[in-house]
């Protein structure tokens, strides 16, 4: 084993909850409960339901202490499954959180994995559950740094939040570091090296990956615990990435995830947030505006153009985003989703939006998403936004009530209100001192009431 493989284990099989910040287990806290929502908002649309009958169709457990509940559906499938299901689901919902230097997502594959492997194990505290989902975003991000910065091509984060996976995967089902290190070497062997931007280019229901990369994390370490082997983790123990290991356990990543306040690809919100400010500071509506101009990154840029005609190119539009913040004032799953994807309001406002790539702002990317937008008024004055920001990260985070607030928003309307609270509580009283994962666990597996 290297130093660095020794230091990934040691930190993911031997370290203590209570030695976790407790600023750390607190941010682990809201960014499950941020997933939770977009995991119970996304359940009714296709990708979700197409996703758990396929896991019903293929990934059956042939043994009952490798078999775990659907989240929200309750049938009874794989851990894999389940893990898959779960993911795939939330990932198809653009509205979970992320981590800027990775350029993708964690929490979508790592709190369905924690759900799925809880089923499989005996109860665990409640700080032991954010222990476990802070190991998986703190080798996560890690791995997908390292990627990035040793490839030519631009992989979506299935392939690099599968090793995070397994790193939770080995905590809660005892794995050995011999065990783990093949399995985050087989994990990475198989991870979907999917190209994010050709899905940028055609946006499907492929999203980011995420729901392979928890299958391929659960399976590999099953697989492990079997006894299979898997070439070494390059993106963990070779001399190249080193450099990206060496403050595991003294940075926490998890503290400086961003939350989205859309459920938009984030390549959008510097321009929709920046639309936003104007149209607040200067008391507009829709009808005073005749022109809007976005200058931001390439990758931005590159987002879906026109009026969509589905779900996954709503996510992934720039104008269709700032159309529907103009005509709006909010963008929330009914706007992404049924009669939002033919409203005339918004149509009539994207063929007045024109995006341009701007230098400044491509070299900022990825450890900023930031925009400018100009707004052309019906009397001619032209309002410039200057430079601004994506809300929801470090630098213009949101502050826990508006988590929450997003939660309710997203859970209440599947689950009513009653359990969506519930669940609100349970996942923030993980924190405390004498808390088991199971008072969350209680309410995680259910399908929603039918109305």
């Amino acid at each position: 084993m290297t130093d660095t493989f020794d230091k990934v284990a040691n930190f993911t099989l031997d370290s203590r909850a209570q030695d976790f910040p407790d600023s750390t287990l607190k941010a682990a806290a809201l960014m499950t409960l941020d997933t939770l929502g977009i995991a119970i908002g996304s359940g009714p649309m296709d990708a979700g339901r197409i996703a758990r009958e396929s896991a019903l169709a293929l990934y059956g457990a042939g043994e009952p202490r490798l078999s775990a509940r659907m989240m929200f559906d309750g049938r009874r499938v794989s851990v894999a499954g389940a893990a898959y299901a779960a993911a795939t689901q939330t990932d198809n919902l653009d509205g979970h959180d992320g981590y800027n230097p990775t350029k993708g997502h964690i929490g979508v594959a790592v709190i369905p994995a924690l759900a799925a492997l809880a089923e499989t194990v005996d109860d665990f505290s409640g700080p032991e559950a954010l222990a476990a989902v802070t190991i998986g975003y703190e080798v996560a991000g890690r791995a997908g740094i390292s990627l990035h910065d040793t490839v030519s091509d631009y992989h979506t984060s299935g392939a690099w939040n599968a090793l995070g996976v397994v790193s939770v995967a080995a905590r809660l089902r005892g794995l050995s570091a011999e065990q783990m290190r093949q399995a985050m070497g087989i994990a990475e062997y198989h991870g979907p090296r999917s190209q994010m931007m050709r899905e940028i280019a055609n946006p499907t229901m492929l999203h980011d990956g995420s729901g392979w990369g928890a299958l391929v994390g659960v399976t590999s370490t099953v697989l492990a615990e079997k006894g299979f082997t898997g070439a070494p983790a390059i993106t963990i123990e070779a001399e190249d990435v080193a450099q990206h290991w060496q403050d595991l356990g003294q940075f926490w990543q998890m503290e400086h995830q961003y939350v989205k306040p859309y459920p938009i690809c984030r390549w959008a919100h510097a321009a929709i947030d920046a639309t936003r400010a104007l149209i607040r500071e200067h008391n507009l509506t829709h009808q005073d505006i005749s022109a809007i101009h976005v200058n931001t990154f390439r990758e931005s840029a590159c987002l879906f153009q026109g009026m969509p005609d589905d779900t996954s190119k709503a996510q992934y539009s720039l104008p269709f985003a700032v159309a529907t913040m103009a005509a709006h004032g909010r963008i929330g799953v009914e706007h992404i989703t049924g009669a939002g994807l033919s409203d005339p309001l918004v149509a009539s406002i994207v063929e007045r939006v024109t995006v341009a790539e701007t230098a400044r702002h491509s070299d900022r990317f990825p450890e900023c998403r930031i925009a400018d937008v100009s707004l052309t008024l019906a009397d001619g004055r032209v309002l410039d936004s200057g430079d601004v920001h994506a809300r929801g990260g470090p630098e213009a985070p949101m502050d826990q009530d508006e988590v929450v607030g997003k939660f309710m928003e997203f859970a209440t309307p599947s689950l009513g209100a009653d359990r969506a609270g519930a669940i609100r509580d349970a996942t923030l009283e993980l924190t405390e001192t004498g808390s088991k994962f199971s008072d969350l666990g209680a309410l995680l597996y259910d399908a929603p009431d039918q109305p």
